[in-house]
């Protein structure tokens, strides 16, 4: 991909993600020179970045590709949605429904993270649209779900708490003390 379009691609969604910086890093880093298109493309990129038109996914120190590729799913299929209707969706909470229904991905070094990203879209691509698109028929069928979530556990007392504790261990884990 070019810098042109990634910086198109970040300026549409709102969002730079960290593969994406990537591989403006390493398109800058393999160029002997840039052309002028793609001078204005960054310098259009640097000015969205400090007015907070787009924003930077912070970078970790350890990498979750499946976060990565979840994200960009994500932001494609929002940007799409919104382009074409009247609905608002929130990227955080599809990124987050979909990556609870989905392996974690975890790599320390940019080899690693690029082996698990081949292998993710070779394997995991058809599972992560499907997560996506879930996500977002939950989303556009709940808009405001968060507005009226109360804790379940906050209007107990003490014992009911640890009545719901001692069931959900029975649930989940029914051979874990010997009788």
């Amino acid at each position: 991909m070019s810098i042109e379009k990634i910086v198109e691609q970040a300026l549409q969604d709102g969002y730079l993600t960290p593969a994406m910086e990537a591989e403006v890093g390493r398109i800058c880093d393999n160029a002997s020179e840039l052309s002028i298109e793609e001078y204005m493309a960054l310098d259009r990129l640097m000015g969205a970045l400090l007015t907070g038109e787009v924003v930077a996914v912070p970078r970790k120190q350890f990498i979750n590709v499946m976060e990565e590729l979840v994200l960009t799913e994500a932001i494609a299929r929002v940007a799409e949605i919104e382009a074409t209707s009247e609905s608002s969706l929130d990227v955080g909470d599809i990124a987050a429904y979909a990556l609870n229904r989905l392996p974690p991905l975890y790599a320390t070094t940019e080899e690693g993270a690029n082996y698990q990203r081949i292998r993710a879209k070779a394997e995991l691509q058809e599972l992560i649209s499907q997560q996506v698109n879930e996500a977002i028929s939950r989303n556009l069928d709940q808009p405001n779900v968060g507005d009226n979530r109360t804790p379940v556990l906050a209007k107990n007392t003490g014992n009911e708490v640890l009545r719901q504790v001692s069931t959900l261990l029975q649930v989940y884990a029914p051979s874990f003390e010997q009788k």
